[in-house]
């Protein structure tokens, strides 16, 4: 059996032909690295290429060794023709092929890195990328939004900025592009702008556009690891929610406390806001949840809204005990009465509480896809690079509830995005939603009535109805009819079940396991003809379907 790292021997070997063969040159921030810099950041790449494989629980979970090897090699051999920043952004390019969230290289979170900003903040709202706050010498673009950064559309910038983060998914990687695309080192080294000392940005307020011209503000402020901190305000910066008339809301209202929680008296409410998995120094979390749910039992209160939307992790132990006096506050702990609100800041040891509130609550979750997926690699370990003094991390351990869970995130049962009218105007939507919940006919129940009816055009009109509405946005209309069907099957009403998985193979063409469902329902019927032809269409799409390859060898030859 090769070892871990034999694979990577020949990448050293690749580097160490490069190590002396390159001519001087200036040591300009803009310009290329000079002979004894360029040798030192070999070094560098050298020992992180080592290194990660030794730490990471299994570093070629997303890349194979051949294809890290090869990056490393590339980015070897263009070492003398870059400055420093753009070495850095390339190892970042490196680390993040790994495809976790824990593995990266983080500008905003390491000042060795040193990396300058722009003198503004951007966000990524639903209706788009804006500049929610800025410097007063800016103030008039805050509230713009932006069309293009340097030479390039938001959209391509974006995706362009995406590949040197280390991520978990897609929500992982919009929570920190923005910071990325507010520094010029970053928008240099992916060819964005010609100049790192400005910036052009198109931006557009109010069906105007215009463009201005920015300079870079300063070193980046280093993120926390482990409460979104990013929303505070500044002295001397200007902010989009300014002139709202109504008051600062509650999800913005105390961020840098790790817990506490507010009585709405006109809804009976409790609001909890839970920002970071870890004890205050002077309550544990042990103490503050004997605490809320003391005054749960204690006073009217009908529903609890739990806010994890700016929970970026700490250490789960210590997010037991509010799990267990939910699940024992019988009080609060019903469907309806009992929410969490989540959001692409929420990851790590958040997303394991959010996966134990799932699994053991009737909470409704609200607002957005977490940051982290329901597995995942975690528990960072930090490599220092010996000559730039650059922290690499790497996952260390696996994290798995279940290995049939291969969701990128976790979705909320109710959506609720935000968009810039709504922060600029100090809206909650998420919060709005708990709030005004009424409940309603769950989508099994809707097709439920229409099959019943027989009426497969009603199922199909209340299928479509149901997927379109914003609030299910990202709710698995997949896995509720397919759940639907096998309700159905179990109850020997099987021309129903049929009609509810077309509907799912109608709305996922690409989803093997809705023709393998629809097979099994046309085989329990004795349709043999179309069973086989919806489990080679499954097959097609998955070939090593166990369920489908036992589905067509029970058929018999044909």
């Amino acid at each position: 059996m090769k070892s871990k790292t034999s694979g990577l021997i020949f990448v050293f070997l690749y580097l160490s032909v490069f190590a002396s063969s390159f001519t001087a040159q200036t040591g300009k921030p803009n310009s290329v690295v000079n002979n004894a810099e360029a040798e030192k950041w070999r070094q560098d790449l050298r020992y992180m290429a080592e290194e990660m494989p030794k730490y990471h629980k299994n570093l070629f979970h997303a890349v194979t060794r051949e294809q890290f090897a090869a990056a490393v090699g590339r980015l070897s051999e263009k070492i003398p023709s870059l400055a420093r920043h753009q070495i850095i952004v390339e190892m970042a390019r490196i680390v993040a092929m790994v495809g976790d969230g824990h593995t990266n290289i983080a500008p905003t979170r390491d000042p060795k890195i040193g990396f300058r900003v722009f003198p503004i903040k951007l966000y990524f709202f639903a209706d788009g990328l804006y500049v929610r706050a800025a410097t007063r010498e800016h103030a008039d673009i805050v509230g713009t939004r932006v069309r293009r950064i340097g030479n390039v559309s938001t959209e391509q910038a974006y995706q362009s900025v995406r590949e040197i983060i280390g991520r978990d998914n897609g929500m992982d990687a919009k929570f920190f592009a923005p910071f990325l695309l507010s520094m010029p080192e970053v928008l240099h080294a992916l060819g964005m702008i010609k100049d790192m000392e400005e910036c052009r940005f198109e931006v557009e307020k109010e069906g105007q556009t215009k463009a201005v011209t920015l300079k870079p503000f300063g070193q980046a402020q280093m993120m926390p690891p482990d409460t979104d901190l990013s929303w505070a305000s500044e002295p001397n910066w200007i902010d989009a929610r300014e002139t709202a008339q109504q008051p600062t809301p509650l999800w913005l209202k105390d961020s840098q406390n790790k817990f506490w929680f507010e009585y709405l008296t006109g809804s009976g409410t409790v609001y909890v806001q839970f920002n970071q998995v870890g004890n205050k120094d002077n309550e544990t979390v042990e103490e503050f949840s004997r605490r809320l749910l003391a005054f749960v039992d204690s006073n009217p209160v009908s529903r609890l809204v739990l806010d994890l939307r700016l929970n970026r992790g700490g250490n789960g132990d210590f997010a037991r005990p509010i799990l267990r006096g939910i699940i024992k506050a019988d009080k609060i702990d019903q469907k309806g009465k009992l929410f969490t609100i989540i959001g692409r800041s929420t990851w790590s040891a958040a997303q394991f509480l959010v996966n134990e509130l799932e699994r053991y609550t009737n909470t409704i979750l609200v607002g957005e896809p977490t940051g982290g997926k329901p597995n995942s690699f975690g528990d960072s370990h930090k490599i220092t690079l010996p000559n730039s003094g650059i922290t690499v991390r790497v996952s260390t351990l696996w994290w798995q509830q279940d290995e049939r869970d291969k969701r990128q995130w976790t979705a909320p049962e109710l959506a609720a995005d935000l968009t810039f009218e709504d922060y600029r105007a100090n809206i909650d939507p998420a919060l709005k939603i708990a709030l005004n919940y009424a409940g309603g006919k769950t989508l099994g129940l809707l097709l439920t009535e229409a099959l019943s009816a027989n009426d497969p055009q009603l199922a199909a009109a209340r299928y479509k109805e149901w997927r379109t509405a914003p609030v299910n946005r990202y709710a698995n209309a997949e896995e509720q009819v397919n759940r639907l069907g096998y309700e159905l099957i179990g109850m020997k009403r099987l021309d129903q079940a049929i009609e509810a998985f077309k509907l799912n193979v109608a709305a996922y063409p690409q989803s093997a396991n809705a023709y393998d469902s629809l097979a099994e329902a046309y085989l329990i019927s004795g349709n043999r003809e179309l069973a086989k032809k919806n489990f080679e269409k499954a097959l097609a799409l998955e070939p090593h379907m166990g369920s489908a390859i036992d589905g067509l060898k029970s058929l018999g030859p044909q």
